[in-house]
C-alpha cells in the first residue's frame, strides 16, 4: 500500500470501478461518464450561477465537492470524478489563466524557450491546495462503495493550450512549434511531467482512489510525434508518479489515437485505457481489450439523441466486451445539451434494469 494514500482510501475496500481495473470481470461493469457533472444538470448551473466564475467554484472546495456530488446522488454512478480543470496546471505554474464567457478558457501565450524557462514548479502544491481539500472532502462524503477519480490533463494536451493561449480546430500553434523548437518543447514537456505528478500524488494522498490522464488532443499527432509527445512524456510521468510512491490504477485517454493505441498501452505503462467514439469495437477487442482493460466509447451525442439508437450502441458495447474487465463510459464527456433523463436511460439499460 503506498504511503501516499490516504488512511480512508486505505481502510476501505475496493468500489466496483477499481475491481475492474485491477482485472475482475464484472457484470453489469461499472459505469461512470465523462464531464458527468456538468452544465447539463440544473443543480449545477444554479450552483455555478452562485459562484460566480468558472474558476472560482473550481477554488472554492466546498463548491467543488458539491458539483462533484450531484451526479452521484441523481444516478449512483460507481465513480465520482474530481470537478476540477486541466488547465489549473498552467496557472499552478504562473501562467495567467482566465475564462471568456461563451468561448471557454484563455491563457498568456507562451511564445519561446524564456517564457517556458520562467514557468516556476515550486508553487504547484501550494496553488492546487484548494483542490487537494476538494478530494479529501469528497473523500469523506462519498459513499463508501463509490471509487473517486482525480484527473489532469497529459503533458501534451496541456501545452498545446499553453502555446496557443486558448483551444483551436488542430492545434497547429503547438505541432509548429516542437517542428521549428523540439528542444524548447521537451523543456515544457518535462516542467508538466513534473508538475503534473507533484499534483497528482497530491490528489491520492488526499483521497483519490484512480487517476485518468487526458490526451484530449493526442489524435492530431503523426505517428513520430504521437511517439515524442504523447507517448513518451505519458510513460515518463506514470514512471514518476509510480517512482512517488503512487500505486493507485491509471487510466489513460489519448483521444484520437486510433490504430497506435496499442504501442500507447505497450509503452506508457497505464492500467487502462480509454477508448473514444471512432475506434471500431470489432478492432478494439482484439487488439486492445485482450492486452488491457478498457473504458469507454460511447457517442455522447447519442446520449442526446437518446432513444433505440442509443439502446442499440450500448447493447453492441456491452456484448463487445463481455467475459472481459470494462468500464462503462462515453467516449468523451457529457455535452451541455445532453436531457437528464437520458442519463438516467443509459444508467438502467447498463445494469439492465
Amino acid at each position: 500500500m503506498s504511503a501516499l494514500q490516504s488512511d480512508q482510501t486505505a481502510s476501505r475496500p475496493d468500489g466496483r470501478l477499481l475491481k475492474a481495473l485491477k482485472g475482475e470481470c464484472l457484470s453489469p461493469p461499472p459505469i461512470w461518464l465523462m464531464r458527468q457533472a456538468g452544465r447539463y444538470l440544473p443543480e449545477y448551473r444554479e450552483l455555478r450561477a452562485k459562484a460566480g466564475g468558472f474558476l472560482d467554484l473550481c477554488y472554492a472546495p466546498q463548491m467543488a465537492a458539491e458539483v462533484t456530488l450531484q451526479p452521484i446522488r441523481r444516478y449512483g454512478f460507481d465513480a465520482a470524478i474530481l470537478f476540477a480543470d486541466i488547465l489549473l496546471i498552467p496557472q499552478a505554474l504562473g501562467q495567467k489563466l482566465w475564462f471568456e464567457t461563451g468561448e471557454g478558457p484563455r491563457l498568456d501565450p507562451l511564445e519561446g524557450g524564456a517564457a517556458i524557462a520562467a514557468l516556476d514548479i515550486g508553487n504547484v502544491e501550494a496553488h492546487l491546495a484548494p483542490v487537494f481539500e476538494t478530494v479529501d472532502r469528497l473523500r469523506t462524503a462519498l459513499p463508501g462503495e463509490t471509487d473517486l477519480i482525480g484527473f489532469a490533463g497529459s503533458p501534451w494536451t496541456v501545452a498545446t493550450y499553453m502555446i496557443a493561449g486558448r483551444g483551436t480546430p488542430d492545434q497547429a500553434p503547438a505541432r509548429l512549434f516542437a517542428y521549428r523548437d523540439p528542444v524548447a518543447f521537451q523543456a515544457l514537456m518535462d516542467v508538466l511531467v513534473e508538475a503534473t505528478a507533484i499534483y497528482l500524488a497530491a490528489q491520492v494522498k488526499a483521497g483519490a482512489d484512480v487517476l485518468q490522464l487526458f490526451d484530449t488532443w493526442a489524435g492530431v499527432l503523426p505517428e513520430a510525434e504521437f511517439a515524442r509527445w504523447s507517448i513518451a512524456p505519458t510513460k515518463a510521468l506514470v514512471a514518476r508518479l509510480r517512482a512517488l510512491g503512487v500505486r493507485v490504477p491509471i487510466i489513460g485517454f489519448p483521444k484520437g489515437a486510433g490504430a497506435l493505441l496499442p504501442r500507447y498501452v505497450a509503452e506508457t505503462g497505464v492500467d487502462a485505457v480509454g477508448l473514444d467514439p471512432s475506434t471500431p469495437l470489432s478492432w478494439a477487442v482484439p487488439h486492445v481489450a485482450d492486452k488491457t482493460v478498457c473504458q469507454g466509447n460511447l457517442d455522447p451525442l447519442l446520449l442526446v439523441a437518446g432513444g433505440d439508437g442509443m439502446v442499440r450502441a450500448v447493447d453492441a458495447i456491452l456484448e463487445a466486451f463481455d467475459g472481459r474487465p470494462f468500464v462503462f463510459n462515453l467516449g468523451h464527456g457529457i455535452v451541455p445539451q445532453t436531457p437528464p433523463e437520458h442519463v438516467g436511460q443509459l444508467v438502467k439499460r447498463v445494469r439492465g434494469e
